[in-house]
This record gives structure tokens, C-alpha cells and sequence, in this order.
């Protein structure tokens, strides 16, 4: 089910994508190429997906959730456009093709971050591209805004490069990566299920409860997969946490206890939605995919 779900969202998303990078203007022209190779270069698509399922799950129509949905996607593009500078994880490798600063050059993926960051806000704030009231795309701006800045995902980002070389407890160490990668997943749920318009206060609380479990599940995943697959296979340089010296939870926790809690998160998940029926069923197939992926 998961695959045939995420061929119709990817198709879906990637559409509304493809129609932002447009040049206004010749000279703009490289910029927008990088800003296009960055995000459409490949890719999961999982936060989209989270989108599209959290408003499917309360009865939304998906053509409601585009502009969240490429709101989402382009703040994570932007994220690992930055992560992959020299000066921050200093990868040559993404989605299995060179990074952008290679691709590229450091100054012009620079550029296209601050870009993609711009443009999400962009395409929420626009009635056209997310066809809601006014007061409930100023929710999805607060929502995405407080999600990928410092009390989230930069705000995880900068707890990760402080702490190399640094053994974390089990504590410290979800608090970082519910900022990094914790906050924007939830964020997406969040905004799928106002874009459903039909949100209420039980079911963002139980959406709340299932992102906050598959957030931290995908990292954990994230953390094993970079120990047990490969560079090929994850599209992107394998055992480099270990390399950098970063805490994980294989390093912390051992990789057999590390994937018991990876399904102990996906349980909670499906747990958190259990009431919501039908509808909810590719929520449920993403927390098992996400503990299942191998990429």
C-alpha cells in the first residue's frame, strides 16, 4: 500500500514543485537551477507524504495540502543543502548525486538555501498556492516557521555540532534530534491536518502524539541504517556520524537495543492514531515504513 501511496504523492508534490523554479529574470537563471537541483534531485518525500496523510486522515482533499506539502519539502531541501557545507557535515554526497556546494559552488548553494527557506514561507502565505483563510495560513507560517528555526531544526543543528566528541545520554540525545528532525516531521503532520480543515483540538493532540513518535523513530533509523547499509544504497556517505565522532543511538543505546526502540516509537505511532479509522491508514503504513526503510 505504502509504495502505490507514496507514487501518487511523490507525482503529486513534485508537480507543484517543479512549477517554483521558474527564473523571473535571466540573470537568476543559475540560481534557480541550483535551487531546482537541490530539491528535485531525488528524494523520499516523507514529510510531504506526512502532509498529504495527516489531511487525508481527517477527510481533507489532497489539493488543499499542496502548498504545505511543497512548504515542507523545500525547508528540508534547504536543511540538507546547508548540513552539506564545508562548514557544517562537509558531504560531497546527496540522494546519490554530487551536493549542491559541488555541484555548484559554496557561495551559489548557499544562495539556493537561503532561496528554498524564502520560497516555503512564500508559497504558504499565497491564497493561490494554499487555498486557505487567511487565518489559517498565518497557523501554518507560525507552525513552520517556529519548526525550522532556532527552538527547532537550526536549533538541533547547532546542538549536533556542539556535541562531537561528545557522549550524550540517552536524554541530551533525543532532545537534539527532536529539534533537528523531530520538529519538522511534526510540523508536517501539524500542517497536513490543518490543511484538512477539519482539525480539532483530540485530533491535532492525537496527530501531535504519532508525529512525536515517528519523528524520533526516524532518526534512530536514520542512526542504525548509517551503521548497517551502505553509501550506494542510502544515496549518501555511510558511517560518517561515526567518523565525525557524533553521539547515536546504536553508540549509546547498541544496535540491538537501538532497533527495539525504533519499534517501540513505531508502536507508539500506531497507537496514537488507532482511533481515527480507515482514513488514518497511510499514516500507519508510513510509521511502519519508516522503521522498515533501508534508505
Amino acid at each position: 500500500m505504502i509504495a502505490s501511496y507514496q507514487a501518487r504523492c511523490q507525482e503529486r508534490v513534485d508537480t507543484a514543485l517543479e512549477a517554483l523554479f521558474i527564473p523571473p529574470l535571466a540573470p537568476l537563471e543559475r540560481l534557480y537551477q541550483a535551487m531546482r537541483y537541490s530539491v528535485m534531485n531525488g528524494g523520499k518525500r516523507v514529510r510531504p507524504l506526512l502532509v498529504y496523510a495527516a489531511c487525508d486522515a481527517l477527510g481533507g482533499d489532497a489539493a488543499r495540502a499542496d502548498g504545505a506539502a511543497c512548504a515542507v519539502e523545500l525547508i528540508h531541501a534547504y536543511s540538507l543543502v546547508h548540513d552539506d557545507l564545508p562548514a557544517m557535515d562537509d558531504d560531497d554526497l546527496r540522494r546519490g548525486q554530487p551536493t549542491t556546494h559541488i555541484a555548484f559552488d559554496e557561495a551559489c548553494a548557499i544562495l539556493a538555501g537561503d532561496g528554498l527557506q524564502a520560497l516555503a514561507f512564500e508559497v504558504l502565505a499565497d491564497p493561490e498556492r494554499n487555498p486557505h483563510d487567511a487565518e489559517t495560513r498565518l497557523a501554518m507560517v507560525a507552525s513552520l516557521g517556529q519548526a525550522a528555526g532556532p527552538a527547532g531544526m537550526v536549533g538541533g543543528q547547532a546542538i549536533d555540532l556542539g556535541s562531537v566528541g561528545i557522549k550524550l545520554d540517552q536524554r541530551a540525545l533525543e532532545t537534539m534530534h527532536r529539534h533537528k528532525t523531530g520538529a519538522l516531521i511534526e510540523a508536517s503532520v501539524r500542517l497536513g491536518a490543518l490543511a484538512s480543515g477539519r482539525a480539532d483540538g483530540a485530533s491535532l493532540a492525537a496527530l501531535r502524539i504519532y508525529a512525536r513518535a515517528v519523528g524520533l523513530a526516524f532518526q534512530v533509523q536514520d542512526d542504525i541504517l548509517d551503521v548497517e547499509s551502505d553509501t550506494a544504497t542510502l544515496g549518501k556517505t555511510q558511517g560518517k556520524d561515526q567518523a565525525h565522532d557524533k553521539p547515536t543511538y546504536p553508540a549509546l543505546l547498541g544496535m540491538e537495543q537501538a532497533k527495539a526502540y525504533a519499534l517501540d516509537l513505531r508502536d507508539q505511532a500506531l497507537a496514537a492514531v488507532a482511533n481515527l479509522g480507515e482514513p488514518a491508514e497511510p499514516l500507519r503504513a508510513l510509521a511502519r515504513y519508516i522503521v522498515e526503510r533501508r534508505s
